[in-house]
Parts: C-alpha cells; structure tokens; sequence
C-alpha cells in the first residue's frame, strides 16, 4: 500500500546516508522502522505498572527487614528525633 511521508531535511539526509551505507531502499529502511517502533510500542502499552518498575523492586535493602511490620514506630522515632533537634538552640 502506498504512503506518503513528508520529512525534513535532516531526516531524508540521515535516511540517504543509511540506505548508502546498507546498500538498500529507503522503502526497506522504513518498513523496517516502522515495524520495530510500532512493536516496541505495542509491547510497552501491554506492560502491567509492575513490570515497569520491576527492575527497582528488590535491588536495594535498608538492612532493616521489619520495615513493612513496623513502620509507624519507626517513622515515630525518626520524626521525634527530628522535632528533638529542631528545638535545641545551636551552641
């Protein structure tokens, strides 16, 4: 099926140069852009927010493991700490 695509100079030059170098058509470099950018995108789309993140799960660790069971007496402690050394004066 025929398309037309309007691109600025920068780009048909890069897209010459590339076809040069392959010894192809530019036709073929398309296609081929084309289907690689419209899979990747595809893919990205059906990712679940986890499988966003997944590679920052688990890849650091406080050295606390009860961080989830005691979190409010923790954030407690650190908060009276802070209010603590708020109200002293600097000597």
């Amino acid at each position: 099926m025929p398309v037309s695509v309007r691109l600025d100079e920068e780009t048909e030059a890069l897209l010459n140069k590339t076809a040069k170098t392959l010894r192809t058509t530019k036709s073929k470099i398309l296609k081929a852009s084309v289907q690689d950018f419209c899979k990747k995108t595809l893919q990205e789309k059906r990712k679940k927010p986890y499988d966003l993140i997944s590679d920052l799960i688990g890849k650091e660790y406080s050295g606390d493991g009860n961080l989830a069971i005691n979190a409010e007496e923790i954030l407690r402690k650190r908060f009276s700490k802070n209010s603590v050394l708020g109200n002293k004066k600097p000597s």
